[in-house]
C-alpha cells in the first residue's frame, strides 16, 4: 500500500512538474494554476465579504482610499494579478487574501494602524500571500494530504468551515480562515516591505506594525486572537527580520500621516457607536436582550447611517418573536445596504412567521445568492414541506443538512422524514437468517436518526427450488435500534433451503 502512496505522489509530481515563483524566484511545485487561483479567487470573493460582515458603506471615501493604497502595492508587485480590496464591516481586527488577488481589511484593522505606511504594510503582506500563491500552496498541500488519507483509509477532519455556510462559499470561509506557516509569514513580511519600499513608502512602518502587533498579542486581546492573529501569530522574529529588512532597504519615504489622519477622521469619530454595536451582539448573545437593545439604540443615535446597526436590531427582535417590527428593522437596513445577505435572511425568517410566504420566499433565495445558508435552505425546506411540494422540500434539506449544528441536523431529519416512504430500505437495514431450529428470522437496525413506525419487511426464501415470499410488518423502531423480526416461517432441511433474504419495503416517520 504505502508503495501505491508514492507512485500516485510521484505521477502527481511528475504531472505537474515545477514552476518558478514570480515572487520569490524559487522553483516549487505547481498543482494550482494562475488562471485557476484566479476564477477562484473570483467566485470566492463576494460569498467570503459576506460572510464577514459585508462591505463597510457608510464612508465609501475611507474604501475608495484603501484601495487606492493597495493598487499602489500591486502596480509594484512581481505578479500581474486582478488585485481588488475592499474594507469589510466588521469589528474584529483582520485582513485576508484570496487567490488570484482578492483582498480584504477590516474596519478593525484600520483602527489600530497609526499611520498610512502601516496600511501598506497590512496590505503588501496580503499582496504577496496572493502573489506567491500562498493559499494555492497551502491548498496544495491539503490535496496532496488527501490523497495519502485516501490511498492508506485514513481520515482526516481538519476542515474549519463555519456552521451555517454551505454549497461552495465553505471553500471561501476555508481560504479566509486558514492558518500560514511560519515561512509564508516572513516570506510575506519580507517581499511585502520590499513592495512598500518601492511604492514610496517607509520600510520602518513594517517594524512599528509588527511591534503593536505583539503587544497586542502578549496582553491576549481576545478580538486580535480571534481575528488576524489567529491566521498570522505576531512574534519576536518577525519583529527582528522587518527591522533587518528595514535597515538594508533604508529607513525612508512616506509615512502618510497627517493623510492618514485626514481619511479615518469620519470612523473614528463614530467609534463609540461601534463599540456600543459590539456590546449589543455580546450582550444579545448572552439574551439579555433589553440591554442589547439599549446599546444599539445608542449606536444608532450616534450614527444613524450604519446599516449593521438595524441588521442587528432586527435580529433582536427577531428572537423576541416581535416579527412585524423586527422586518421594519431589517426594511432600513436594506435601505442603506441592499447587498448584504443578512437583511434579507432575517426579513426572510421574519415574513414566513407573519404567513407572509411569497416574501419570505424571495427575500430567503436573496439571501442564499449572496451567500448560501443552512439556516435559509432549511426554512426555505419548510415552506416547500407547508406547501405540498415535497421535492422542492427535500433539495433545500439535502443542501441545508450539509452544515454542521443543530440547524444541519434538524434540516437532515426533516430530510429523512421526507424521504423514507420512497426509499425504507435506505434508512432501516434487514439481514435474513435461519435460526437454529429453522426459523426464518431477519435483524433489523434503524439507521434513519429518526424513529421510524409502520415498517413492512418482505422475506424472500428459496426453498426446493421454489421462492416464496411473506411481508411482515412492525409497529414501531427508535432510532438506532436494533431488533429482530420472525417472519413466521420454519424449515428443515428436507426444505433444502439455498438462499434467504429480507428488505424492508415500507416505513414513514411517526406524526
Amino acid at each position: 500500500m504505502a508503495s501505491r502512496v508514492l507512485l500516485v505522489l510521484a505521477l502527481a509530481l511528475a504531472m505537474a512538474g515545477c514552476a518558478v515563483n514570480p515572487v520569490t524566484g524559487k522553483h516549487e511545485l505547481s498543482l494550482i494554476p494562475v488562471s485557476q487561483q484566479i476564477a477562484m479567487g473570483e467566485e470566492q470573493y463576494v460569498p467570503s465579504q459576506q460572510s464577514q460582515g459585508g462591505v463597510y458603506s457608510v464612508d465609501k471615501e475611507l474604501t475608495s482610499y484603501v484601495s487606492e493604497v493597495g493598487q499602489r502595492l500591486a502596480a509594484v508587485s512581481d505578479t500581474r494579478l486582478p488585485y481588488e480590496f475592499v474594507v469589510l464591516n466588521n469589528s474584529v481586527p483582520n485582513a485576508w487574501a484570496l487567490p488570484g488577488g482578492k483582498i480584504a481589511v477590516n474596519r478593525g484593522l484600520l483602527t489600530a494602524l497609526d499611520n498610512e505606511a502601516e496600511l501598506a504594510a497590512v496590505l503588501g503582506h496580503e499582496v504577496v500571500h496572493a502573489a506567491a500563491g500562498h493559499s494555492a500552496a497551502a491548498m496544495q498541500r491539503g490535496m496532496l494530504l488527501q490523497g495519502v488519507m485516501i490511498a492508506t483509509t485514513l481520515a482526516s477532519s481538519d476542515s474549519e468551515y463555519g456552521n451555517y455556510i454551505v454549497g461552495g462559499a465553505q471553500l471561501g470561509a476555508q481560504l479566509v480562515t486558514q492558518k500560514y506557516s511560519r515561512s509564508a509569514e516572513l516570506e510575506a513580511d519580507l517581499y511585502g516591505t520590499r513592495y512598500m519600499k518601492r511604492a514610496g513608502y517607509n520600510p520602518e512602518a513594517a517594524v512599528t506594525l509588527q511591534q503593536t502587533f505583539v503587544r497586542l498579542f502578549e496582553g491576549q486581546k481576545t478580538s486580535w486572537i480571534d481575528g488576524l492573529f489567529a491566521s498570522h501569530p505576531p512574534s519576536q522574529e518577525r519583529v527582528d527580520a522587518n527591522e533587518k529588512t528595514a535597515e538594508a532597504l533604508g529607513k525612508t519615504g512616506e509615512l502618510g500621516t497627517e493623510r492618514w489622519n485626514e481619511k479615518m477622521s469620519y470612523l473614528r469619530s463614530r467609534q463609540d457607536a461601534y463599540l456600543a454595536f459590539d456590546d449589543a451582539g455580546q450582550l444579545a448573545s448572552k439574551k439579555d436582550y433589553a440591554g442589547a437593545l439599549a446599546k444599539i439604540d445608542n449606536a444608532i443615535k450616534i450614527e444613524p447611517k450604519e446599516p449593521r446597526f438595524y441588521g442587528l436590531k432586527g435580529d433582536i427582535l427577531l428572537e423576541q418573536k416581535k416579527y412585524l417590527p423586527a422586518s421594519e428593522e431589517f426594511d432600513k437596513a436594506l435601505n442603506r445596504d441592499p447587498g448584504y445577505y443578512e437583511y434579507y435572511l432575517g426579513r426572510g425568517l421574519a415574513y414566513s412567521r407573519l404567513g407572509k410566504t411569497d416574501r419570505a420566499r424571495s427575500d430567503l433565495e436573496r439571501s442564499n445568492q449572496l451567500l448560501p445558508t443552512a439556516i435559509a435552505n432549511n426554512e426555505l425546506g419548510q415552506m416547500m414541506v407547508a406547501a405540498g411540494n415535497t421535492n422542492e422540500a427535500k433539495g433545500y434539506f439535502e443542501t441545508a443538512m450539509a452544515a454542521s449544528g443543530p440547524i444541519g441536523q434538524q434540516a437532515a431529519n426533516s430530510y429523512v422524514r421526507l424521504d423514507l416512504p420512497d426509499h425504507p430500505d435506505k434508512y432501516i437495514e434487514a439481514k435474513a437468517g435461519l435460526t437454529a431450529d429453522g426459523e426464518l428470522v431477519a435483524a433489523i437496525h434503524n439507521l434513519a436518526g429518526i424513529d421510524v413506525s409502520d415498517i413492512a419487511v418482505t422475506f424472500i426464501v428459496t426453498a426446493a427450488g421454489q421462492d416464496a415470499t411473506r411481508t411482515v410488518s412492525i409497529d414501531r423502531i427508535g432510532a438506532g435500534q436494533q431488533g429482530t423480526i420472525s417472519s413466521g416461517m420454519r424449515f428443515s432441511d428436507a426444505d433444502n433451503v439455498t438462499a434467504v433474504s429480507a428488505r424492508v419495503v415500507a416505513a414513514r416517520a411517526p406524526n
